[in-house]
């Protein structure tokens, strides 16, 4: 089973290019779904067709899903535990409506929810192909990282907790049971999503892409997040600019200048986001919305190719601590042979010139507190080392 994860600014397209990469893979004859757990969903929209909070089939071997992570974890808890596979169970037992609310005021707790359903479809084995329309950029992140967050959560938990609960519970009567068993879940369902993470990071199963329009904050926070899928290995593996002028010389002013300024950060993307496959969608004429309109922006983006496939397998960018405290920054550049790296930090940016390659990226918090202390070309990868927070400070 594959899993593709669409992210990015809120308005650049993220549910049309979705549901047009679904619709391509079920065109293909793969068995698809196609998901949202954005809390303000318009995946119906795009497809302009109806769809709940349960697959339903909307085109030959395509189905559709809005995820609803409230109704499921307050309302639902039932049909939770059927999906969850038995990760949140009493020995067998369902757990009590007292329980279920607990739980749903967990923090993080509709993340959790949305994991599971991911975690359902890797499990059950329904569907060749699952294409998750995500949340806006921040939302997403904090998703993915919500099994590195709830294990944070549970440890102190535990720490809290020690025995005392399993202390209590043989003695507790009906007023004890309801936070033993709300204990006892959370601690299951830490484990289940700490087993999912291994199928989000794993390369040959799950991919993540980053869908933006040639434009400089939207191109800013689709490098914030790359920097961030990188750090918890999560494998990204194109992405795709929407929105793009074509060169037409019949054009007036207005629209020489729209298209001169998308050339100018549509290079920005090809130098900041290589080595990872760019994808371009026209800017049409009509809104993208149905069947047919979806089918042929597939068709545009990805022409013959599948759009299922891994586009590119390795690591965008990895950070390995040093014994002294030390980090270093390393990322692939191929097709850059001069040896002359020179480097320049503001704030959180990092602007990189190699001969003539120049790049500016976006650092993640732990190193955009600290200083540079020189990069090098080895082999067709940047490093860049970052002194330790105190001598930096």
């Amino acid at each position: 089973m594959r899993f593709i994860l669409y992210l990015g600014k809120g308005g650049v397209g993220k549910t049309t290019t979705a549901a047009a990469t679904a619709l391509r893979s079920a065109e293909m004859g793969y068995k698809t779904l196609v998901a949202s757990t954005d809390i303000a969903h318009s995946l119906a929209d795009s497809l302009d067709v109806p769809i709940g909070d349960k697959p339903v089939q909307v085109a030959k071997n395509l189905w559709a899903q809005e995820i609803s992570a409230v109704a499921d974890a307050q309302n639902y808890w039932g049909k939770l535990q059927e999906f969850a596979s038995g990760i949140i169970s009493n020995e067998g037992r369902g757990l009590s409506r007292v329980v279920a609310d607990e739980l749903s005021a967990f923090p993080g707790m509709d993340e959790i929810v949305c994991l599971l359903h991911i975690d359902k479809q890797a499990k059950e084995g329904n569907f060749d192909r699952v294409i998750i329309d995500a949340a806006p950029t921040g939302e997403t992140i904090r998703l993915l990282t919500m099994p590195e967050t709830f294990s944070w959560y549970v440890s102190h938990l535990a720490k809290a907790e020690g025995g005392m609960v399993k202390a209590l519970k043989p003695f507790a009567g009906r007023f004890l049971q309801g936070p033993a068993q709300v204990l006892e879940a959370i601690y299951k369902l830490e484990e289940g999503t700490r087993n999912l993470r291994q199928t989000l990071i794993n390369p040959e199963q799950s991919s993540y892409r980053v869908v933006i329009m040639p434009e400089k904050m939207v191109v800013r926070e689709a490098e914030r997040a790359v920097s961030y899928l990188g750090l918890f290995d999560y494998p990204v593996d194109s992405v795709i600019v929407n929105r793009v002028l074509p060169a037409s010389a019949e054009q007036g002013p207005f629209y020489n200048a729209q298209y001169e300024l998308q050339q100018k950060y549509l290079q920005m993307i090809n130098n900041n986001f290589a080595p990872l496959p760019i994808w371009h969608t026209p800017y049409y004429a009509h809104e993208v919305v149905g069947i047919k309109a979806l089918s042929q922006l597939a068709r545009d983006c990805f022409g013959e190719e599948d759009p299922g496939q891994i586009f590119y397998k390795g690591k965008v960018q990895e950070i390995i601590d040093g014994e002294d405290g030390s980090c270093t920054l390393r990322m692939p550049i191929p097709f850059v042979k001069s040896s002359d790296v020179k480097l320049r930090k503001r704030g959180d940016e990092l602007f990189v010139t190699i001969g003539n390659f120049k790049r500016e990226m976006i650092l993640p918090t732990v190193l955009a507190k600290r200083k540079t202390a020189g990069g090098a070309l080895v082999n067709g990868v940047l490093e860049v080392k970052f002194l330790p927070l105190e001598t930096a400070s």
